[in-house]
């Protein structure tokens, strides 16, 4: 059968796209840069047939880039970060970086572990935050394995006892992976040989226009699906209760433009953190499978992004400090609400709290998270 001319024109671009797109497709790997101490930082870039890529750096086992398209097909990069990997060094601020040992506050940075108390670094405040001064966002991750049919990287960080007060020698692995329907994931997985506390993240910040857009993130409709929430003090560590969203400020279980509460500082929770930075109660304990902790789309781009993970919290910080003293890949100074983040992770403070999910984990054991953003178009767009 003869196709129109306009039709047959149409399929032709098509496939030749599709064919340069397939012949784009795979794993490439490269130099980031290199650390004071003579370490060179590898970079992996992942790209499916559709022309989605993802790069992955040793520095932090971060995320650095995350080009999808949007709903005409352009594409854009959808997460914060640096251009260098000097930038990664001089202005730590977690961009797309694995988290740990410990993601989140400790209050009062200590806590007991069968019977015995630990003191960790205290630098938030009172409180230590994401695993102390030298987390595992600040150390230089080995990348162990890359494979171009699976398009995914391993990297692996081992964690000596007494790193950062924890104890326990830690070995840690990452694998990122990504599909052909334009999901990446990451598994972390860890094992030690002594008890010690985990709860490992990924801190990438979002920004669903692409990190160098011209408007901030706040009005993406965000929605979470829970019913509780985690109040905190002025510290920002959970007071222990378990609050009804209902009614509320922190009610997302239909979707939403952020921008709507995020500084209504009538609330005294909102107070504490000059915006959203707190954990939504998705279940009680760690699930057998990754499940939907919240869904986020974006209105000038018709982008979206889906968030699994078997981990019970999800922590929804909407960018409150930023203060625009970073540049990003874009050339852009970073504002406060230019992105946003949402962790999944076992409850903050868990160490402390004898009614939270355990963060503990004992030889023997195996340390899972399974964290899985799938991105696509809204259907309206």
């Amino acid at each position: 059968m003869l196709l129109p001319l306009s039709v047959a024109s149409s399929y032709r671009s098509y496939h030749r796209k599709r064919g340069q797109l397939l012949e784009r497709s795979g794993l490439s790997t490269e130099i980031f840069g290199t650390l004071a101490n003579g370490e060179t930082v590898e970079a992996v870039t992942l790209t499916n047939a559709n022309g989605m890529s993802v790069k992955i750096i040793g520095y932090g086992a971060s995320i650095q880039s995350v080009c999808v398209p949007d709903a005409q097909g352009r594409f854009a990069d959808v997460t914060t970060g640096y251009a260098t990997l000097d930038e990664y060094v001089a202005q730590p601020h977690f961009y797309g970086a694995t988290i740990g040992r410990v993601a989140n506050r400790i209050a009062h940075a200590r806590f007991t572990l069968d019977g015995e108390e630990y003191t960790v670094p205290a630098n938030d405040g009172t409180n230590s935050l994401h695993g102390g001064d030298v987390g595992f966002d600040k150390v230089n991750w080995t990348v162990t394995a890359c494979d171009a049919a699976a398009l995914s990287v391993t990297l692996r960080h081992f964690s000596p006892r007494g790193d950062q007060g924890y104890p326990g020698n830690l070995k840690v692995t990452a694998t990122y992976q990504l599909s052909a329907d334009n999901a990446l994931s990451v598994t972390y997985r860890a094992t030690t040989d002594a008890p010690t506390c985990v709860n490992l993240t990924n801190h990438a910040y979002w920004h669903l226009s692409g990190e160098g857009a011209p408007h901030d993130a706040m009005d993406h409709l965000l929605t979470i699906p829970a019913e509780h929430y985690l109040p905190v003090d002025s510290g920002l560590i959970p007071t222990g209760e378990r609050r009804s969203v209902a009614g509320s400020v922190f009610d997302f279980r239909t979707p939403k433009p952020i921008r709507d509460h995020v500084r209504d500082f009538a609330d005294a929770q909102l107070r504490h953190g000059r915006g959203y930075d707190h954990n939504w109660i998705i279940d009680q304990d760690v699930a057998p499978e990754p499940r939907i902790l919240a869904e986020l789309k974006d209105p000038h781009s018709g982008r979206t992004m889906t968030l699994l993970s078997n981990q019970p919290g999800v922590q929804f910080y909407a960018g409150n400090f930023f203060d625009g003293s970073t540049t990003g890949k874009a050339g852009k100074s970073y504002h406060i609400g230019d992105a946003i983040a949402l962790e999944p992770q076992m409850f903050p403070d868990a160490p402390n709290q004898p009614s939270f999910a355990s963060a503990a984990l004992h030889p023997g054991d195996v340390y899972e998270n399974v964290i899985v953003w799938q991105f696509g178009i809204a259907a309206s767009a």
